[in-house]
């Protein structure tokens, strides 16, 4: 493209300014390059440039502090923040205080040149009003990229009351999102409320969100008072959304179509002043195709989705969240304690079932048993052993249907102690999978073809189909 704009750019790496003005010049644009924020100061006051991209740490000023005195003189002036610092609060600043973006270095060149693409072409937004700085605690943690996403996501969420959903594993630090989202939001004045609904008995559910009457079931000698009431103002979270039951899925429906609610027997609406964050460990297309999720619940509830990514997907963190877990450890009375660099790699050496829940729970037994200052790889993996004896295994919940098949082709390769059968390998596997799949469904709707294929998602053709290929016996049962 072809762009007369200018450019205005501080960092105090010499490397940096020269490939981002190389990169930026053969984009047409024209440039000036500091190593100085008080420069690019008198630069923005004497009216140059139409685009500021400033690093945060220089010489002479914080480039966060730039950002809120150059949208106060020129509020048209974008401003793109780079770091090498990459933490959480780091992109929240930049988002509090008018930057138009947030890069992590190191960045991308062809990201870096669409964000100032976008910048220059957005429309003119108002300058952020003063707020009080957040503190400066850290409740996400990590650098990798999968993280660095996140950070920008919540930051931008904070200006807002949009809905969100949050997926991921457990242990990946779901409600830590959801409190985040709360405290450095519009709402962090008002109550963070939260209910988990697996733990609640579903029949109380509605009682539980709503509120209820006096006399409105059995046992209800006084009125009520539900967590849609207890949040207002404020953060309602719901956490594993995925297991509340359907009719409790259709008046939450109608409060996010509405914005109103009635109690348990009530009959007076009541206003549902509140932010919804909802999160869960399932997979709720899936849960929609099997008939146990609304759709049109899914749809209201994802207007912002955050997959949180387990831990075994951004080792790279490992060290960083360790030292933060120590440091919480100390923090709570427990004995300052660092690891070696043998440690670190045994922890990076494990598949971490349990995600930063359980890698926090390990840094608080070491700290905890172990009389060195420095833990070494030895006290690491005999902590993990410990904590995964194989004939425990089951104890660390549910086997996920992935665990399960993996397990079965690890039995299955070890037992080929002469090489893998290498023709049909894939078709074999498959028909191992489809096989005892299609006769748990057809024996739970008793050979019913109609409910089975709706249950597996599947035509009813390509079900027909698939048990001729697999010969499955189907017997009809009875009611």
């Amino acid at each position: 493209m072809s762009d007369s704009r200018t450019i205005l750019i501080a960092d105090d790496d010499r490397a940096i300014r020269t490939v981002l003005s190389q990169a930026l010049g053969r984009s047409g644009y024209q440039v000036r390059a500091t190593s100085s924020a008080s420069t690019l100061w008198r630069w923005v006051e004497d009216g140059e440039g139409d685009l500021v991209i400033t690093d945060v740490v220089m010489p002479d000023e914080n480039g966060l502090d730039l950002v809120p005195r150059i949208k106060r003189i020129r509020p048209d002036m974008r401003v793109v923040v780079m770091s090498a610092q990459s933490t959480f609060m780091t992109a929240l600043k930049a988002a509090q205080r008018g930057a138009f973006e947030y890069l992590p270095k190191p960045f991308d060149l062809k990201e870096l040149l669409a964000v100032v693409e976008r910048a220059l072409a957005a429309p003119q937004a108002p300058a952020p009003a003063e707020e009080e700085e957040p503190e400066e605690r850290l409740p996400l943690v990590g650098r990798s990229p999968a993280m660095q996403e996140i950070y920008r996501t919540v930051a931008r969420l904070t200006t807002t009351d949009l809905t969100v959903m949050i997926t991921g594993e457990s242990g990946t630090g779901k409600e830590l999102v959801a409190r985040a989202l709360h405290d450095y939001g519009r709402r962090r004045g008002g109550p963070f409320v939260a209910i988990n609904m697996a733990a609640i008995p579903r029949e109380l559910i509605e009682s539980e969100l709503f509120g209820h009457e006096r006399g409105a079931f059995t046992g209800a000698l006084n009125r009520g008072i539900g967590r849609f009431e207890q949040a207002a103002g404020g953060t309602l979270f719901l956490d594993e959304i995925g297991d509340m039951p359907p009719e409790a899925q259709t008046r939450l429906l109608r409060v996010l179509q509405e914005g109103e609610f009635t109690t348990v027997g009530g009959r007076n609406p009541i206003k549902a002043n509140v932010r919804i964050v909802a999160a869960t460990h399932r997979d709720l297309r899936q849960s929609i195709r099997q008939g146990l999720f609304r759709e049109d619940l899914f749809y209201r509830l994802n207007v912002v989705p955050i997959r949180l990514p387990p831990l075994r997907e951004r080792m790279e963190d490992i060290p960083l969240l360790a030292r933060h877990f120590l440091e919480r450890a100390r923090a709570s009375g427990l004995p300052l304690k660092q690891l070696s660099l043998e440690a670190v790699e045994r922890l990076k050496g494990h598949a971490w079932p349990g995600n930063a829940r359980e890698l926090e729970n390990l840094m608080r037994r070491l700290a905890a048993l172990y009389p060195q200052e420095t833990i070494d790889a030895e006290a690491v993996g005999a902590e993990l052993s410990e904590a995964e004896p194989p004939a425990e295994a089951g104890m660390r919940g549910p086997e996920t249907l992935e665990q399960a098949v993996e397990r079965h082709l690890k039995a299955f390769v070890a037992a080929h102690k002469d090489g893998l059968p290498v023709r049909d390998l894939y078709d074999r596997v498959l028909a191992e999978v489809e096989r005892p799949l299609l006769r748990l469904v057809l024996g739970a709707t008793r050979g019913n073809q109609i409910k089975a294929a709706a249950m597996l998602g599947l035509n009813r053709n390509t079900l027909r189909k698939k048990i001729r290929e697999l010969d499955l016996p189907v017997v009809r049962g009875l009611g």
